[in-house]
């Protein structure tokens, strides 16, 4: 059978424009020969919708779009279309929803194949709204008996990358049921290195039952989520007979009975992933909730100008301004490199300087202030300032502010709130610093766009004299590499203390963490890139005592 897979970039709640992208897929698809086309899950809602689901308008916009793909499918009254969306449960007690996936064709629902097991970890929180299913049914069509599994359904070997141990395995139980070829509808947020995980999950399930598995998986940026697609088509031996593009829609049609390709899967380079991740999120964030423009502050820094340089390319650089703001403090290699940096890129660039505002602040508080060190409080007037005025051009012009602190920063609190953490996207929010050096670098394969000084110069954030970085943090590839314990691999400081780092220095940087809870709970939305990032899918409580 000739099966088109559709990897599209849906948008949460937008039935229309979704249905337009799944009946393109299926008229090219059809025109291709396709008898089926396969599309990702909850590609007609978007995923993920979250409490929408809570919303009986949502609900009845999403049956209403569906009974327009079974009118749609009469335009192609030979090809099925297995279409990802949520369906009422049929059962008297437990959720009232199902995820689901419909298989119409020629005007009617063949088949429908609920969701089996409903993955309650990290950002996911499926049986908040969904009653899973109890039963895995095969499917004969044109010569071919379908099993068909969403997601997580797939994700139940704990052996397997990234795998969990579930009580049962829907493969297992459709391949049991005589299954000729297996099927996964997905929504997999990527992080680094889930490609690989993905392909050894699906080459799992094909030699381990000797059948074709096919998984087409949803692209795009869905708020912090980001969905790399890289669609698959495994043949029985577990040889990848069709691989999708990844980070943009793209469409392919497969014959199920095709042999794969001995060793044509090579696993992407990280980097260049985490930045084509970048730029996807970016894109999709603002151009989904609306805006067209982004602003963001130009210190000088690495870190500023790795974000100024993947918004310039993700949105164009004629939809971004860089603005320096520079103190008493600001050197002037700083604005010198801020300002070729704008100039390299071709973004719009403004110099306020910001000099008589703090004067202004610290005469406004001289009196309570009066007979008191100076120090953080005085300090961090001059990032709130700079906050404050990109907000202004945020509000005035309509412009998406772009906050640029790295992961490192924020896990310890090396940042101020309602300063640097101001805006509506923290792009590199789970980018620990040693790697915002690399995908620097990564933006400079071809020609310097970041200046070469950014690189070398000790990371400073001028808010007094002569201050660098490394004063107040461990350096960056010790604090990175104790974060990872912490935060991806969940080690305890006497675990983390055993592999060699300085027990000050572990303690000092697990408080840190846990004191500055409270500012990540209001920091803007980061892109997540890592398995375990601060956003939804890290509930970490505020109020508590203890070092964990």
């Amino acid at each position: 059978m000739k099966i088109g897979m559709a990897q599209l970039n849906p948008t949460v709640g937008d039935m229309e424009g979704n249905l337009a992208r799944i009946g393109d897929a299926a008229e090219r698809a059809a025109a291709a020969g396709a008898r089926l086309v396969v599309y990702s899950e909850l590609c007609l809602t978007g995923y993920p919708p979250r409490d929408l689901l809570e919303r009986g308008a949502f609900i009845e916009a999403s049956e209403k779009a569906l009974a327009a793909c079974r009118d749609l499918s009469r335009r192609f009254p030979d090809t099925g279309l297995l279409i990802g969306s949520i369906g009422r449960s049929l059962k008297k007690t437990g959720k009232p929803l199902t995820n689901s996936a419909f298989l119409i064709r020629n005007g009617g629902v063949l088949f429908r194949q609920d969701k089996t097991l409903l993955p309650t970890y990290d950002v996911f929180d499926e049986s908040r709204y969904f009653e899973p299913s109890e039963e895995s049914d095969v499917f004969h069509m044109d010569g071919e008996t379908l099993g068909i599994t969403i997601c997580e359904d797939a994700w139940c070997d704990a052996a397997l990358p990234g795998g969990r141990p579930y009580p049962l395995d829907p493969v297992r139980r459709l391949a049991g049921k005589g299954a000729t070829l297996l099927i996964n509808l997905s929504a997999s947020p990527f992080y680094v290195g889930k490609e690989t995980a993905r392909w050894e999950l699906a080459r799992g399930h094909a030699t381990r039952h000797r059948l074709p598995f096919i998984l087409v998986n949803q692209v795009g940026g869905n708020d912090e989520l980001i969905f790399d697609g890289r669609s698959l088509a495994l043949s029985r031996d577990g040889e990848l007979a069709a691989g999708l593009a990844g980070f943009t829609e793209d469409l392919a049609v497969v014959d199920s009975a095709r042999a794969g390709r001995s060793g044509n899967f090579a696993p992407p380079d990280s980097v260049s992933s985490m930045h084509d991740a970048l730029i996807l999120g970016i894109r999709d964030y603002l151009n989904k909730c609306g805006f067209r423009k982004a602003v963001l502050g130009l210190s000088g820094g690495i870190d500023s100008a790795l974000v100024c340089s993947l918004a310039a390319e993700a949105l164009g650089p004629e939809n971004v301004l860089g603005i320096a703001m520079p103190s008493d403090y600001s050197s002037p290699d700083s604005e010198e490199d801020a300002r070729r940096l704008a100039a390299g890129l071709g973004v719009a660039y403004r110099v306020i300087p910001i000099s008589g505002l703090v004067r202004a602040y610290q005469d406004a508080l001289s009196e309570p202030f009066r007979g008191t060190p100076s120090g953080a409080a005085e300090e961090n007037i001059q990032a709130r300032i700079r906050g404050n005025l990109l907000m202004a051009f945020s509000n005035k012009f309509g412009y998406l502010t772009l906050s640029t602190g790295n992961k490192s920063e924020l896990s310890v609190g090396y940042c101020t709130l309602y300063g640097d953490m101001s805006g509506g996207l923290s792009v590199i929010a789970d980018v620990p610093k040693t790697r915002v050096y690399r995908l620097a670098e990564y933006v400079n394969r071809k020609r310097e766009i970041i200046p070469r000084r950014c690189f070398t110069r000790p990371p400073s954030a001028e808010l007094r004299p002569g201050q660098q970085d490394q004063d107040t943090l461990p350096p960056y590839e010790t604090l990175d590499a104790i974060l990872h314990h912490v935060l991806e691999e969940g080690l305890s400081g006497a675990e983390i203390e055993s592999r060699g780092f300085a027990p000050q220095t572990v303690q000092w940087v697990m408080t840190a963490i846990t004191a500055s809870e409270f500012k990540r709970r209001q920091a803007a939305p980061g892109l997540k890139l890592f398995p375990k990032a601060f956003g939804s899918g890290r509930r970490m409580p505020i109020a508590m005592k203890g070092i964990y």
